[in-house]
């Protein structure tokens, strides 16, 4: 099933996401044989629960840390997210790994304890504009994967892994259907080398300025499971245009 997922960043207040999400349930067509999430910041968290109670959409987080409980301030652990009815959580973020300085080790922590705790990890993996000039993506590609995924190889049907070229998230130059294919098949191929035993029951998801007005160009390969969505998931408008560029997409 595709996962289209909405990415909030830190936008919307609670009063601001609630009317969002009612808003959004009024243009959403259920059971299309789509996934979708949304993201929101953690004091949102709760207001979008609550609004979404009843629907199929389901509730992810955007980050998260790897403790359980503890000295932590300002952190937000798994078991809190859990109770709060979130069922994946984004790991890795371009903008956590380059603006917060999350390694590659503290990224493999927070996907373990997903894994520990039952929600399902969005994996985000991406190369800079000066390592694709460079001619080494597939290079960057693989390193990053392969530390989030270090030690839980054998656990990959219980992750989804988002490529976001981070030389095109909120730049408004997206990397072609073609560049993303390339990378996702190299993805999917690496994934078969680390857990031969995968069967495949994992996600690739494209991620990086997708719009309304490219994104059904994406649902033409097979190999792009789905979105992430950062600003365009801003308006439900927008959002449900993406969501729909899936519809009857198998």
């Amino acid at each position: 099933m595709k996962l289209i997922a909405a990415n909030w960043k830190m936008h919307k207040t609670p009063s601001e996401a609630r009317e969002y999400v009612n808003k959004f349930l009024e243009l959403y067509e259920a059971k299309q044989g789509r996934e979708v999430l949304i993201c929101p910041p953690f004091t949102s968290l709760c207001a979008v629960q609550e609004t979404l109670e009843g629907s199929e959409i389901k509730l992810g987080a955007q980050n998260c840390y790897y403790e359980k409980e503890g000295a932590f301030t300002g952190e937000v652990s798994l078991k809190f997210l859990k109770e709060l009815g979130c069922s994946y959580v984004i790991v890795g973020h371009s903008e956590r790994r380059h603006i917060f300085g999350e390694s590659d080790e503290i990224i493999n922590k927070k996907v373990v304890a997903c894994l520990e705790e039952g929600i399902r990890p969005i994996i985000c993996v991406g190369e800079k504009l000066e390592e694709r000039e460079a001619g080494i993506t597939f290079k960057v590609i693989e390193n990053q994967l392969r530390l989030a995924l270090s030690g839980v190889e054998n656990y990959t049907d219980r992750v989804d892994i988002a490529y976001e070229p981070v030389w095109a998230i909120g730049t408004g130059m997206p990397a072609t259907p073609q560049d993303a294919v390339a990378v996702h098949r190299f993805i999917r191929d690496l994934i078969k080398v680390l857990n031969p035993e995968s069967g495949m029951n994992f996600r690739v998801l494209y991620g990086g300025s997708v719009k309304p007005d490219n994104a059904k160009e994406f649902t033409k390969y097979r190999e792009i499971d789905g979105f992430l969505v950062g600003g365009a998931s801003l308006k439900p408008e927008t959002f449900i245009e993406i969501v729909n560029a899936f519809k009857d997409v198998n």
